[in-house]
């Protein structure tokens, strides 16, 4: 999409040669002959750069540099005059602008100044956004895990990741959607930002303004042009977690955006292209809210071209000893400590624990341990107290890591059957297996079938 340029000029040379030459380089140009009616362009348009007369009639060029500050923050703003003296020079670049340029205009003096301010205004907000990457939790290149199933996502993740095709990320909280969507934009043919966007935390009457941009005075408060997240991630990829959350309203915007490549912002009836990889993710059952009609079919189908489902902690407890050194070795370089990981008893305890918040929950286990904990290795000690009673059991396993798992698993299912009543289809369905599964697990562990 072609960045916007206001030209504020009273001479009306000045202002139709600027026009023509930065038409010419592709720019969309917007002219004004005064001060006032630039400051009624900026509340019309959503301007990348405004070239401004610090001295014409109407408000003058500080003004409108001023009003642009309030209304468009981001906006670049280079100031143009003939008195170019220190003051009005420091004046201007004291109240926000960018540069200033002397006049008589030199033309290719101009085009390289905007030109840079557009590099620079696109630099910072991918800087901002990649500190807001590096704070995040879990990175791309953290997939851990080396079991059967997480060998498959990796699988679907090479293969998917340099196509254009939209994916659906599935599976419980805490599981590292996240984690596979950062994947797959890092392994894909997107040049620019990864932005997430969880659509459960944004309010839902500003939701719509948040993803597509609002116009100045299409609601309350609404007192500029704003930039929506999908014009932001334009060249990148968008992340739409809490998927399932999305309005219904809202969900016939989102398809015609991926069937269009267009985005409508809210209070504007001029459609904007953007080119972005969409990759959506939820806990729900997308299927069955289809059915019950919170969900919208042809929406689902467009997010579903390729589903990457990630299994549950409790279904690959083989890569809890990879996961438990990953995160020691992540928070000693968060602490600052030297912890060389956990005991075997410890171990045990984790590859016993249910996992209701799955990596998450794992991770934060770790962190408290790491916090409270004094010795070069973790043990059972520092595990939050509910997690050491519920665990009471672990301390008499032998050493041999397979044992214990093989060992862990029979109680745990000994003791969901017991708290079922001995209804394994109940069982079945507290453990996450189907009941062929679980009938097979039974029968590996040398559990009773009656």
């Amino acid at each position: 999409m072609p960045h916007a340029i206001l030209v504020a000029d009273d001479e009306v040379g000045v202002r139709e040669s600027l026009g023509e030459v930065l038409r010419d380089e592709g720019y969309e140009v917007v002219l004004s002959a005064d001060g006032d009616a630039a400051l009624e362009a900026l509340g019309a348009h959503d301007f990348s750069v405004v070239l401004t007369d610090l001295r014409m009639p109407g408000a003058d060029g500080l003004a409108v540099l001023r009003r642009t500050r309030e209304t468009s923050p981001q906006t670049i703003v280079l100031v143009m005059t003939a008195h170019a003296t220190v003051e009005t020079a420091v004046e201007a670049l004291r109240h926000g602008a960018t540069d200033y340029i002397l006049k008589p205009i030199r033309f290719d003096d101009v085009l390289a100044k905007v030109a840079h301010a557009i590099e620079h205004r696109t630099v910072v907000w991918e800087a901002q956004m990649l500190r807001r990457e590096v704070e995040q939790r879990f990175h791309a290149d953290e997939l851990v895990g080396d079991s059967a199933a997480m060998r498959e996502v990796a699988t679907l993740i090479e293969k998917v990741a340099p196509t254009n095709a939209t994916v659906l990320v599935t599976g419980e909280s805490g599981t590292g959607k996240e984690v596979v969507a950062r994947a797959i934009h890092q392994h894909s043919a997107a040049t620019r930002i990864f932005l997430p966007v969880n659509c459960a935390a944004i309010p839902e009457p500003l939701l719509e303004s948040q993803l597509f941009g609002h116009v100045r005075g299409s609601f309350t408060g609404a007192i500029g042009n704003q930039e929506g997240l999908f014009s932001r991630a334009s060249g990148g990829t968008i992340f739409l977690d809490e998927i399932g959350d999305l309005p219904l309203g809202l969900q016939s915007k989102l398809l015609r955006a991926i069937e269009t490549k267009e985005i409508l912002p809210v209070g504007s009836t001029h459609p904007r292209p953007v080119e972005v990889r969409i990759i959506a993710a939820t806990n729900q059952d997308l299927a069955e809210m289809v059915e019950a009609g919170s969900f919208r079919p042809d929406l689902f189908y467009r997010l579903n071209v390729v589903e990457i489902r990630l299994p549950p902690l409790r279904e690959r407890r083989g890569d809890i000893p990879a996961l438990v050194d990953f995160l020691v070795r992540r928070h000693n370089h968060d602490l600052h400590r030297r912890c060389r990981g956990v005991d075997n008893a410890s171990l045990k305890i984790l590859m016993a624990h249910p996992w209701k918040g799955n990596v998450r929950e794992l991770d934060n286990v770790i962190e408290h341990a790491m916090i409270v904990g004094d010795g070069q290795w973790i043990t059972s000690a520092d595990f939050p107290k509910a997690m050491r009673r519920q665990n009471g059991e672990a301390a008499d396993v032998g050493e041999d890591l397979r044992e214990a798992l093989r060992v862990y698993e029979r109680v745990h299912i000994e003791t969901v059957l017991r708290r079922c009543e001995r209804d394994k289809h109940a069982a079945a369905e507290r453990l996450g297996l189907s009941l062929s599964s679980l009938y097979r697990k039974m029968n590996e562990l040398d559990l009773p079938l009656d």
